[in-house]
């Protein structure tokens, strides 16, 4: 197949073809170029030379080696939800594998062979009709490969470990085009740095999942109080969950009431603190646990309740919608002081757009179970990521303050801040906060990883760990 490309440098036109790829290709002068090159964050605007839209492996090696041939910087599409728009470039090729959402399901093996451009609906559905689930996030247009690949945080992750936790094997181009299967038994350093690591090493184009028992019905849903009594419900929460099962999962919101169809519309806009919560056990366990919470301060609402787990996954999509722009800040918390709970409490709700929020997820459990160091995921002993998430319409004009917010609002937590999760970070970021989000250790085996298998840095739009090219420039022993 060949297409036209725009050199953007030149503005001259040049015909180049990809030696036998079958998917779709897209440049800038085809109708279709824009809603492909858009990402679900709206604040992103890149353009890229070439999109690659593949529908199998062989796809994705014909354009890795493509893109070396010609020069052209890579970018890797899975789901295209990570904030800082890694999925994207400019002037370069994107992989795109939107078109390979293929789900199937082993239910003897409890197993889930899933490829790379599926989304977390796309797996809970399948997964679901069968009694089985894996920790894939609270969003469900969320994609698998991004998600995954940074170490897959979720309602589950508390009773079932991160999605990294539950990865069994990856099927990965590498830098050369090369196909190779990564697991504990076969490159198994690449397996390794594979969960953690980001796409610093390769385009994943299939993942498989071991699968535990979940649902189909779950006790989940979400509390909400007063704005004011945040300070006050956030110190008995981290008392309250300190002590929790595994099985209770919970995030926290401070911000607005989102007008969802479930919530009265005399709450809608109206400044609240929420805690949702998923209970992965047995529902009757489940109202026992929460019985305290949802005693405390008599909230404006309660909507916890038996729900379907594939319909809680996608009650938020809503309120996160593709197209909004997005600017986020986050770190880990080792814990919620006191001190820390007065911040939060104090600026969460200054914002001024009535979309932006302060999201406070819930760790330790089976996360805190696994040896640093077993996989990439660094500060597995936090207790709770925060995400401050400035979000605004296009054409509205709260992107600057609310920026500003964002960054007023991190600043202020930098005595409580300790690592970060690498899918957080934004597009604006210190290099040195890919460093802290593995800690010095990691890091330094994800360098070595990283040479071995990307020595020219092929693989370097996204959240970097450059390779140590020392030795190529020289350097010696002593």
């Amino acid at each position: 197949m060949t297409t036209m490309i725009v050199d953007h440098r030149s503005q001259q036109p040049s015909v180049a073809a990809i030696n036998g790829f079958q998917g779709r290709l897209i440049s800038a002068d085809h109708a279709d170029y824009d809603i492909a090159r858009a990402v679900w964050n709206g604040a992103i605007d890149r353009r890229p030379r070439l999109i690659a839209r593949c529908i199998g492996a062989a796809d994705v090696i014909a354009a890795v080696r493509f893109a070396r041939d010609n020069d052209l910087e890579i970018a890797i599409r899975g789901g295209g939800h990570n904030v800082a728009g890694t999925a994207v470039c400019d002037d370069g090729i994107v992989i795109d594998l939107s078109a390979m959402r293929g789900v199937r399901v082993d239910p003897a093996d409890r197993s889930a062979w899933v490829q790379g451009g599926a989304l977390w609906g796309d797996v809970d559905r399948e997964t679901q009709a069968h009694g089985l689930a894996t920790t894939g996030g609270i969003v469900s247009h969320t994609g698998v490969a991004g998600l995954t690949l940074g170490g897959g945080v979720g309602w589950l992750m508390r009773k079932h470990g991160l999605t990294v936790d539950n990865l069994l094997a990856a099927d990965v181009v590498t830098a050369d085009g090369d196909l190779l299967r990564a697991s504990e038994d076969e490159h198994s350093d690449l397996f390794w740095a594979l969960r953690g690591g980001g796409g610093n090493f390769g385009v994943v184009t299939s993942f498989e999942f071991r699968l535990h028992a979940v649902g189909p019905t779950v006790l989940a849903g979400p509390i909400l109080w007063d704005a004011n009594d945040a300070g006050d419900v956030l110190r008995f929460y981290r008392d309250f969950v300190r002590d929790a099962p595994d099985e209770l999962g919970t995030v926290v919101r401070f911000g607005t009431a989102p007008p969802l169809p479930v919530i009265p519309e005399d709450l809608h806009w109206r400044p609240v603190m929420i805690v949702g919560s998923c209970y992965a056990g047995p529902i009757e366990d489940g109202e026992k646990t929460l019985r305290p919470l949802r005693a405390f301060r008599t909230p404006l609402l309660d909507l916890v309740g038996p729900t379907p787990y594939v319909g809680f996954q996608s009650a938020l999509d809503s309120t996160v919608p593709h197209g909004w722009n997005y600017y986020w800040k986050s770190t880990h918390l080792p814990e919620l002081r006191d001190e820390l709970i007065d911040v939060i409490a104090g600026h969460a709700f200054s914002s001024s757009s009535p979309r932006s929020y302060v999201a406070l997820f819930q760790l330790k459990g089976a996360v805190s179970r696994v040896a640093e160091g077993e996989t990439a995921f660094g500060n597995r002993q936090a207790s709770h990521a925060i995400t401050l998430d400035a979000a605004w319409r296009p054409g509205e004009d709260y992107g600057d303050r609310d920026t500003a917010w964002t960054r007023a609002l991190f600043a202020a937590l930098g005595p409580f801040r300790e690592g970060v999760y690498v899918n957080f970070l934004g597009d604006d970021e210190d290099p040195n906060r890919v460093r802290e989000a593995y800690g010095e250790s990691v890091y330094d085996r994800l360098v070595d990883v990283k040479t071995a298998y990307d020595p020219d840095n092929v693989f370097h739009h996204n959240q970097n760990i450059r390779p140590d090219l020392s030795d190529s420039l020289g350097g010696s022993d002593g």
